[in-house]
């Protein structure tokens, strides 16, 4: 069984950073991706991407199968934002685990949110996103996007056994056509898929993540003070 490392692990925060300098990229103007509105947020950062991960994104797109395309739900997530929802599901994690350490609520929280210092989403290389027809239409993948491990027993993993062939088969899908580009998965969250940030360094065994945290032009690098 492949071991699944935790975004908690601190061999993810001992990973170096080379920031780059790409900039984020507004997806809302890119013709080839479908781009759903359910995770938007009032400045639109969930709808930016960094230069080189959009690149590689459309060149998975154009490994789908015939009539299958991508329907990308959040890139960018502003630092403010992410600490927000980390706090939150840390807090229902501690109420249903009352007797667990600190570091294990740490960890059972970055099953579903990563913790805000090494957030792919802050980074601008990570997107959570899912398979749709040429219609728009969603196809089977065994949960919704951003299904907790508790709500869906499970089958939030990218390798869960408990879901229909028909869903394992669309993973399958995402997987060769992502993987073939360079992105990596979070295998606790099958939409969950990211570049050139430290979690995608440690498992491609780069020498250091390619972006570190960023921030929409004219937005300070905390973030806006409110979200949508």
């Amino acid at each position: 069984m492949t071991e699944i490392i935790p975004l908690s692990d601190a061999r993810v925060a001992g990973v170096a950073e080379e920031e780059c300098g790409e900039p984020l990229v507004d997806l809302r103007e890119v013709a080839e991706l479908r781009l759903d509105a359910r995770q938007a947020d009032h400045d639109g950062s969930y709808a930016h991407l960094r230069a080189g991960a959009l690149r590689r994104l459309l060149q998975a797109q154009r490994l789908l199968p015939t009539g299958v395309r991508f329907l990308v739900l959040e890139g960018y997530r502003p630092p403010q934002l992410q600490r927000r929802y980390f706090e939150e599901y840390a807090a229902t994690m501690r109420a249903a685990h009352p007797d667990e350490a600190p570091d294990r609520i740490r960890e059972l929280t970055s099953a579903y949110i990563s913790p805000p210092e090494v957030a792919p989403h802050v980074s601008g290389g990570a997107v959570d996103l899912t398979l749709c027809g040429a219609d728009g239409t969603e196809l089977p993948l065994g949960t919704e996007v951003n299904a907790t491990p508790e709500e869906s027993e499970g089958a939030c993993r990218t390798a869960a056994p408990n879901i229909s062939v028909e869903a394992r088969a669309n993973r399958a899908v995402m997987d060769r056509a992502l993987t073939a580009v360079g992105f990596v998965n979070y295998p606790t969250e099958w939409w969950h898929w990211s570049y050139g940030d430290r979690y995608w360094a440690l498992l491609r065994r780069a020498p250091a993540a390619r972006y570190g945290p960023t921030a929409l032009p004219g937005l300070p690098a905390g973030g806006p003070t409110q979200t949508a």
